[in-house]
C-alpha cells in the first residue's frame, strides 16, 4: 500500500511517523531509516499484539475498512480471514495485515467485519523495496 508518512519524534528506541492512507491515519513506528520516514512510501504493516477476540477484537459496527487513531490505540476495522497456520489476515480495502491469533475466533463466515483496537506502539510500517 502506498501511504504518506509524516516523522512526529524520536525515542529511543522508535520514529513515530503519522501515516496517512485512503482509510483513515494513525500514529505508528517507523521500521525504515529514520532519515526516510518524511514522504511517500509503499509499506508492509506488521501488528505486535495478538488478536484477543472479545478484549482488542470484536464484530465491527460499519462494513467497510477504517484506519483511525483514538488516544493511544490504533483502531483497523477489515474483514477477518483466518489462515492455514492458525493465524489471520485482516483486509482492509485493497491490503492486509498479518495478524496472531491468541484465541480462537467465534465461528462465523468467513470474510466477517471487526475491528481490532492495538496500542499503538504496536503497530508498525516497513518500507518495501522493489
Amino acid at each position: 500500500m502506498f501511504v504518506r508518512t509524516e516523522s512526529l519524534r524520536q525515542t529511543r528506541q522508535h520514529t513515530l511517523v503519522q501515516v496517512h492512507t485512503p482509510l483513515g491515519s494513525a500514529v505508528v513506528r517507523w521500521g525504515g531509516d529514520p532519515g526516510e520516514a518524511d514522504g511517500r512510501h509503499l509499506v508492509e504493516w506488521t501488528v505486535d499484539e495478538d488478536v484477543h477476540w472479545g478484549r482488542n477484537t470484536q464484530p465491527a459496527t460499519a462494513a467497510e475498512p477504517e484506519l483511525r487513531q483514538e488516544g493511544d490505540r490504533v483502531h483497523m476495522t477489515g474483514r477477518l480471514r483466518p489462515t492455514d497456520d492458525g493465524a489471520a489476515c485482516l483486509q482492509m480495502g485493497h491490503w492486509s495485515v498479518l495478524l496472531d491469533l491468541a484465541s480462537a475466533v467465534p465461528s462465523g463466515p468467513d470474510g466477517s467485519w471487526v475491528r481490532i483496537s492495538v496500542g499503538s506502539e504496536n503497530v508498525a510500517l516497513y518500507p518495501y523495496r522493489t
